[in-house]
This record gives C-alpha cells, sequence and structure tokens, in this order.
C-alpha cells in the first residue's frame, strides 16, 4: 500500500481553503495510513493534534441510526410501525399542497409516518429549525428544548409531502432520537453512552462537552470568499437549546474515536476486540437501498450520482454512474464542516475523514479522498 498520493491531495486541500485535514484508514482492523495537514487554530498556527475535537454534524446520523436499530433487534419497535403509536403527537398530520393556481392549502395527511420513514428520510419533514413552533417550545423551555419537547414542537408543522411517497433531507432523525427516549426511557445521551459509545470505549463522543474536552475543541471555519480566506464560526446552528441531544447534528468526536465506531460496522456491527452493537443483518439493512424509483430524482445530489440512500446512510449501487473506485455497497455519510465516513465490509475498509469549516467543499474533497484511498490500497 502507497500512501502517498492521498497524503498529497491532503496536502493541496489545505494549502488551498481548508484549514486543516485529517484521515485514518483502518484495513482488516488495523491502522495502515494516518495523516493530518494544516493548523487547528488559524490565527495561533496551533498545529491539529490528535486529541482534537470536532462536530460531527450530520455524521451523528449514523450513530443515531445504529441507535434506533438495536431496539429494531430487541423487537421493541418494527420499521412498519406509525410514529404516533409512540409519538401521539404525530397521529393526525397536515400536508401543504400546492393548488393548480400556485396557492397552497393543508390537507390531513393520508398516510401515517413509519419508523422506517424516519430512518429513510422519507417523513415529509423539511430541514426549518426556525419554524414557529420549535421557536415557540426555545421560549416556552428557557432555551432547554429537551430532545421529545423538540419533536413535540415539529408535529406542529405541516409536512412537506405524504409520507412514503418522496424522499426529503430533513429533521428525521431528530425525531427518531426522541422516539428513542420515549421507547427506552433514558434521554437519548444517555442511551448512546451506555448501549454504543460507553462498551466501544469512545471517550470523546460525546453531546456535552467536559472541561477538558472544551480545552481540545478545535476552532471552527467558514471560507470568506470576498476576503478569501477562512474565517472563525464558532458554535452549532442545530444545538437548537441546552437539552437538545440533536440526533441529526448533536454529537462532537475525534477522528480515532469515531472511527472505532465506523470499523464496528465495517466488520458487521462488532468491533474489533469483540464488543458487539449490530447483527450482521442489521448492518445489512442499514446499508440497502431504500428509495423507490419514484424517490430516486429526490436524491440527486451531484456527488451523490451512483448512490441510493439506506438507513441514514448513503449507499453505493452504481459503479457506471458514480465514477467511484469503491465496491458496490459502500456506504457512509457526511457533516457539514466537511467529515466524511467510508464503510466497506466486502474491502474490511474502514475510513475517517475530518476537517471543521462550514462551506465544507463537500462536492469536490469527498469523492476525491475516497478515490485517493482506494487507489492507494
Amino acid at each position: 500500500m502507497d500512501f502517498k498520493p492521498l497524503s498529497q491531495f491532503i496536502d493541496r486541500i489545505t494549502s488551498w481553503r481548508i484549514p486543516w485535514a485529517e484521515v485514518l484508514v483502518m484495513h482488516r482492523n488495523e491502522t495502515v495510513f494516518r495523516y493530518r495537514s494544516g493548523f487547528a487554530d488559524l490565527e495561533e498556527k496551533t498545529p491539529i493534534g490528535e486529541s482534537h475535537l470536532f462536530h460531527l454534524y450530520s455524521m451523528t446520523k449514523i450513530l443515531t441510526c445504529a441507535a434506533a436499530l438495536q431496539l429494531v433487534e430487541k423487537g421493541t419497535l418494527l420499521l412498519s410501525d406509525p410514529l404516533a403509536d409512540y409519538l401521539p403527537e404525530y397521529a393526525e398530520m397536515t400536508v401543504r399542497k400546492t393548488l393548480p393556481n400556485g396557492g397552497t392549502e393543508l390537507v390531513r395527511a393520508e398516510r401515517p409516518i413509519t419508523i422506517r420513514d424516519l430512518f429513510a428520510m422519507t417523513a415529509g419533514f423539511s430541514y426549518d429549525i426556525g419554524a414557529p413552533s420549535i421557536r415557540e417550545a426555545a421560549e416556552r423551555t428557557n432555551g432547554r428544548v429537551p430532545t421529545r419537547e423538540f419533536a413535540a414542537a415539529l408535529a406542529k408543522v405541516p409536512l412537506l409531502f405524504e409520507p412514503g411517497t418522496q424522499w426529503n433531507y430533513s429533521l428525521c432523525h431528530d425525531v427518531l432520537a426522541a422516539l428513542i427516549e420515549v421507547v427506552d426511557g433514558r434521554r437519548f445521551g444517555e442511551y448512546v453512552r451506555e448501549e454504543i459509545t460507553g462498551p466501544l470505549g469512545m471517550r470523546d463522543t460525546v453531546f456535552d462537552l467536559s472541561e477538558d474536552q472544551q480545552g481540545r475543541l478545535a476552532p471552527q471555519y467558514e471560507y470568506n470568499d470576498e476576503l478569501g480566506k477562512a474565517v472563525r464560526a464558532d458554535g452549532n446552528g442545530f444545538r437548537l437549546g441546552t437539552e437538545f441531544e440533536s440526533g441529526g447534528a448533536g454529537l462532537f468526536s475525534t477522528v480515532s474515536d469515531y472511527a472505532r465506531f465506523l470499523n464496528a460496522l465495517t466488520n458487521r456491527g462488532t468491533s474489533a476486540d469483540g464488543v458487539r452493537i449490530l447483527s450482521p443483518a442489521s448492518v445489512e439493512l442499514m446499508r440497502t437501498d431504500h428509495l423507490t424509483e419514484s424517490m430516486r430524482g429526490d436524491f440527486n445530489w451531484g456527488h451523490m450520482a451512483g448512490y441510493g440512500y439506506g438507513l441514514g446512510v448513503r449507499t453505493h449501487i452504481s459503479r457506471a454512474s458514480s465514477g467511484s473506485l469503491s465496491p458496490i455497497g459502500e456506504f457512509g455519510w457526511a457533516g457539514a464542516a466537511g467529515c466524511l465516513a467510508i464503510i466497506d465490509p466486502e474491502s474490511q475498509l474502514t475510513v475517517m475523514y475530518a476537517q471543521h469549516l462550514l462551506n465544507s467543499q463537500e462536492p469536490y474533497v469527498h469523492p476525491r479522498v475516497r478515490n485517493a484511498v482506494y487507489a492507494c490500497l
């Protein structure tokens, strides 16, 4: 294995507009390559280090879906169950319909939202975190917005379409976190700690930082085209309240820590040291393409060509369409500040890539990182 082209690519993007980047490659449970370049703090010229934490943003979604699949394995949930069986505020949803004259009207939803819809982003939600009912929940709870309160507030927002008929990237996995709280009884963060991160030895994957972790949090940046440089942009805009444990975008982690979780999925649910968090059957279900033909046009992001959507993850379905060097069945997801997960059971390959830049250049960076990794093997 010669990873020189991958390190050269990392050097190129960190000399371009990405303040820092790090990649860790595991093959057959062994770390075969790790490389980092750039500055965690551009102002202080602090090199990025192994223990720096960063926002995972939407890469949280993979772990949230794994947590919910644990409850499916226990018989607590079925994917076909109506969401309203557990969260009754979702019993009578409305859908915003567009009229022939261009106007809109609200009508009663004909289909119930199912648990599968939450996993597969087909519930009809949007990603409007500023909806009036959500703002009201923030005011009513004095800025706390517990996860369960968030889900109750979102239920007041009209759906974009009939559940199960279209795909739309949305707040589905935040509701999935609230569902876990309701059926299990623990707070979502507590469940995650006791059932996934604790058993896997992931001490730095958390919703709330300790004092030590706060000191290791890497500054976050956003590239300013007018200034021609990256400027500080700290904070997580998806953290809607002090008690909101966002299943869609709330976790912090490190490269080493989150790679433990990803590698367990590469091993079809069991870590290198024998800790099982999911069955192989659940991992297969997660990476199965759940899009119908009518939904495929909704999942139309250019850099996702050749990929379908599973239970919280992209999943590779056509090499001809993707142009990717990864095999069919490679899966994973990414985050708003640019981190990327590549999970590949067939190749026994796990890749954890990280950076901390909003307007992350994901369509440019991620396909190139992936192809460089596979070319180096």
